[in-house]
């Protein structure tokens, strides 16, 4: 049960990334749910675990791991 709100969270959170970055209608369900993954990784390795938690995952610092890590897909491999 643990993983499915894994999942859960972080689809919203990569969702949250993708609407901040004007990311977001490009970007599907899976890639939501990586993005989230991803960047709540990045962004708990950087900053660290402050701010309110839900699947064992920090908020704030995920969201903002999310959209590094959005920008930086988007620079590589987006449309030009």
């Amino acid at each position: 049960m643990h993983w499915l709100w894994v999942l859960i969270v972080g689809g919203v959170i990569g969702a949250i990334g993708g609407a901040i970055t004007s990311k977001g209608k490009s970007m599907g369900i899976v890639f939501n749910i990586i993005a989230g993954l991803v960047g709540s990784a990045i962004g708990e390795a950087i900053l660290g675990d402050w701010g309110p938690q839900v699947a064992d995952m920090a908020i704030i610092p995920s969201v903002i791991g999310a959209v590094i890590l959005i920008a930086v897909v988007s620079f590589f491999f987006g449309k030009k």
